[in-house]
């Protein structure tokens, strides 16, 4: 009896399952097919993409760490000059004199934002003078032993960062042996650099420490302290441990992803400065990629989310009559992520339904490339000027050498920009860079290429010139430049810096780097004006 109304009730339910539609059943496997293939290609993308940003992003922070090192390294260098030039001018002065010590150190030591603290010391370390001025120092003789070296040394030195004795700062110093006329030691002259306060690397990388994506750098001494940090709490530690530092104190530079001492996975990319032995890293969170893919994937699945209800909806309608449709639609979907393929031209359908269907998903398709291709667009291209951006830059340079073109680079920077910015707003500054990378535009030829490398500093790769020709052409965009009306009141100036491959380098770091340097001197050489980098010894003189 009991066996007679179960086998009643799974009869009733066979019936119940029979009375399902054919279109619905269609319907539903088509429904499903698409699911499957758009998952799939979600999937591909994602796995894809994600590999790309990651090798991205490693370049870009190896190409800044390389970038920072060599701009510190310069800055280095200059500031050994300064002390070298005070070291010449204390050679003939009277020690007895004090007024006139304290009076020249306070002249050398606001002449520059190098150091936050001068002092000057006899052959015996005793302190002579400091600026800024200070009894507690003044008339002691040098207690910190890395003072006490460079006093034995009588050479140029850079010390180690250690805690000063008196006032516990941490510090680094330069200094400087003063000889007099007859070669006879002195004593030296030095400037300290307080990490943990306001100080030269803060002026000059402070911008740069964090950026709004996550991104930050901090510097290393040949130990593995940490001299310079976003949290100026850390500076100072021991993270030797740390698996980039423990490479950089092996003079090993380069790019790779590791786990930090904190635990977070993050992408690296380090390099030495030669003048100190320094190591300089540029650290990008790996969950910037991940979130910014994130992003993307989600974009994605917006631009798809309409067209595939519309989609569904009008199969479950006329799912009996759309058959061939879409199998079609089907296949096309996968041949589309495969690979890129062109949308055919669809004859319009016998039936209505089938052929708004068909349109519909074509008109989606088109739209997710267009959207890709937009997405692709903005990663290659400055916002601000519409100029190709550095990421552009650096696989352009690289493939005009693999393939071995000649060419030139022009390096061009907008002179005393910051103020324009400072009196005028940074909108006006907005608009004068815009205006600036038209002129740029208008004075090269198609076939040239025009970045926007950061900030008011642009790079023009002319294919099949050499230096004397980039001149020329740097020369009609800085006379262009100065003699346009800008959207500021006063006139506004370019000064630029060129270099030649494979003349002077067969390195795209080092053929930029010379024709940076070549900018930096056209700089010091007044500003407004073009200066052709003449070899590569000159310019590392």
């Amino acid at each position: 009896m009991i066996a007679n109304k179960i086998c009643s009730r799974l009869r009733r339910k066979v019936k119940k399952f029979k009375k399902v539609s054919l279109t619905a059943l269609l319907g539903g496997f088509v429904t499903i097919s698409v699911l499957m293939t758009l998952t799939i290609m979600v999937i591909t993308s994602y796995t894809t993409q994600k590999q790309t940003l990651i090798n991205n992003t490693l370049t870009v922070n190896y190409a800044s760490a390389v970038q920072m090192s060599q701009t510190l390294n310069s800055l280095f260098e200059s500031m050994q000059k300064s002390l070298k030039y005070g070291a010449a001018h204390f050679k003939d002065v009277d020690y007895n004199d004090k007024e006139k010590l304290n009076t020249t150190l306070d002249l050398i030591h606001n002449s520059s934002d190098y150091f936050n603290a001068i002092v000057l010391a006899d052959k015996t370390g005793l302190v002579l003078s400091m600026s800024p001025y200070s009894q507690v120092s003044v008339g002691k003789h040098v207690s910190s032993e890395a003072a006490k070296t460079a006093i034995k040394s009588r050479t140029s030195y850079i010390s180690d960062a250690y805690l000063t004795p008196r006032t516990k700062r941490r510090i680094v110093f330069l200094s400087e042996p003063i000889v007099d006329p007859e070669g006879e030691f002195k004593g030296m002259i030095s400037g300290s650099i307080y990490l943990q306060e306001n100080n030269i690397l803060d002026l000059s990388f402070g911008s740069q420490l964090k950026t709004s994506n996550g991104t930050y750098f901090f510097i290393v001494d040949h130990k593995g302290t940490l001299l310079f940090h976003p949290n100026v709490n850390r500076i100072g530690r021991d993270i030797s441990e740390n698996t980039v530092v423990q490479k950089l104190i092996k003079n090993q530079t380069g790019q790779e992803q590791y786990t930090n001492l904190d635990g977070v996975n993050t992408l690296a990319g380090y390099y030495k400065v030669p003048a100190t032995n320094w190591g300089v890293v540029i650290v990008s969170p790996t969950q910037v990629v991940y979130d910014q893919l994130n992003r993307q994937i989600g974009l994605l699945l917006l631009y798809i989310a309409v067209p595939f209800i519309l989609l569904t909806l009008i199969v479950l309608r006329v799912a009996r009559k759309l058959v061939h449709p879409f199998v079609f639609l089907a296949d096309l979907v996968q041949q589309v992520d495969k690979g890129r393929v062109e949308l055919p031209v669809v004859k319009p359908h016998w039936n209505r339904e089938a052929d708004l269907l068909t349109r519909t998903m074509l008109g989606a398709m088109a739209s997710f490339r267009n959207k890709t291709d937009q997405l692709v667009y903005d990663a290659r291209t400055d916002v601000l000027t519409g100029l190709n951006n550095r990421r552009t830059f650096e696989e352009v340079i690289q493939e005009w050498i693999q393939d071995e073109n000649l060419f030139a680079i022009i390096v061009l920077d907008i002179d005393r920009f910051k103020l324009i910015n400072d009196t005028y707003g940074h909108s006006a500054g907005d608009e004068v860079l815009k205006q600036i990378a038209k002129l740029i535009q208008i004075s090269v030829r198609s076939e040239d290429i025009c970045f926007r490398f950061g900030g008011e500093e642009f790079v023009v790769l002319l294919r099949n010139y050499d230096s004397k020709m980039a001149y020329e052409t740097a020369e009609r965009i800085r006379i262009s430049v100065e003699e346009s009306v800008l959207a500021v009141d006063r006139s506004v100036t370019i000064s630029a810096g060129i270099a030649e491959f494979p003349m002077h380098s067969r390195s795209e770091s080092e053929l930029f780097h010379l024709a940076d340097n070549a900018l930096y001197l056209a700089k010091e050489e007044g500003r407004n004006r073009t200066v052709v980098i003449q070899t590569v010894e000159k310019a590392e003189e």
